[in-house]
């Protein structure tokens, strides 16, 4: 089968279109002829720190198909499902997904928009809903949310009935996300934050807050909250790391922060937050409430051309790879 392999050099990893084998299906596991594959920006961190030495692995972190194979001890598929999940090889003509994380794809849904869920729309599902536990009428802040993260979190929080305010250093990002339900856009990088966002809150403040940016994000956000604000970190694309913070305010207004991440996640914990989203969103996606934004896709063989085109911030919602 064909699949974009992530090759070890000198200088990090590239990009490799190859002829490698097709797997075999595990127990536990089902055989996926994978029609999309949604690109994840952690992809690329793992590329650009790729060493010489590391084995070469084929990229992608999710894929959307139709099942071609199941494993001894699954239950609930079978051959011909359609089905999304989180997998490890998503970029291939097939992949192996744990049958605990695989999850129904609607009919509504397209290939491309099936492949933009199980790994960002579960994360942002669990920031804002298991952990933040975001209310209707409620003020959601979304930092860099033109992004696959962001716009999630802008689809969700909309779908609640909570109002949006997002932020972009790109003024048409925003214009093109106002049919999508974003009441407020808020043109500004993380340098000036502070001063754009009191404007914009307005006397009904921010409740919450999903920052995609980074640690030069988290003081700014933080004076923002109303007492009892919840601060949610999931994305870091601006590479700062790490943040001083005010324990006083902290403590004064009551805030809340949590982490949103799988990586060190055990696969049952992982196969947890699948259930807890289909639960909860499963309708919504099938009857066309909940949609994620798409803004492009690329064949297999682009896959630099792809990463090239996220790299450079010029994507508005998720990109996805079509094998």
């Amino acid at each position: 089968m064909k699949a974009a392999v992530m090759v070890p050099g000198a200088a990090g990893g590239t990009w490799q279109v190859r002829e490698v084998q097709r797997p075999a299906v595990g127990p536990g596991q089902v055989l996926v002829r994978v029609r999309a594959s949604s690109i994840n920006r952690a992809e690329f961190r793992r590329l650009h720190a790729m060493k010489p030495t590391d084995e070469p692995r084929t990229g992608g972190g999710d894929a959307a198909g139709e099942i071609e194979a199941v494993g001894a001890g699954v239950a609930g598929f079978k051959e011909g499902d359609r089905v999304m999940g989180r997998c490890a090889g998503g970029f291939a003509e097939y992949a192996l997904l744990d049958a605990r994380e695989a999850m129904p794809a609607p009919e509504r849904l397209s290939w491309e928009e099936a492949a933009c869920v199980p790994v960002v729309f579960v994360v942002v599902h669990d920031g804002l809903f298991v952990s933040g536990r975001l209310n209707p009428g409620e003020t959601l802040l979304v930092t860099g949310v033109a992004s696959g993260v962001g716009t999630a979190a802008l689809a969700l929080g909309k779908l609640i009935g909570a109002r949006v305010i997002g932020t972009s250093r790109s003024p048409d990002k925003l214009e093109r996300l106002k049919p999508h339900g974003l009441d407020i856009g808020v043109v500004s990088d993380a340098a000036g934050l502070a001063a754009a966002l009191k404007p914009a809150a307005g006397p009904q403040g921010i409740d919450m807050v999903v920052d995609n940016i980074g640690g030069d994000a988290l003081a700014p956000c933080l004076d923002a909250l109303n007492v009892g604000g919840r601060f949610v970190t999931i994305g870091r694309m601006s590479g700062v790391h790490a943040a001083a913070l005010d324990i006083d305010r902290f403590a004064e207004y009551r805030l809340h922060l949590y982490g949103v991440s799988n990586r060190l996640r055990s696969a049952a914990q992982r196969a947890e937050s699948a259930r807890r989203f289909l639960a909860d969103l499963l309708p919504a996606l099938g009857d066309g409430r909940l949609r994620p934004i798409l803004d492009r896709s690329f064949a297999l063989d682009d896959i630099a051309a792809a990463q090239a085109h996220v790299e450079a911030d010029r994507h508005v919602g998720k990109v996805v790879i079509r094998p």
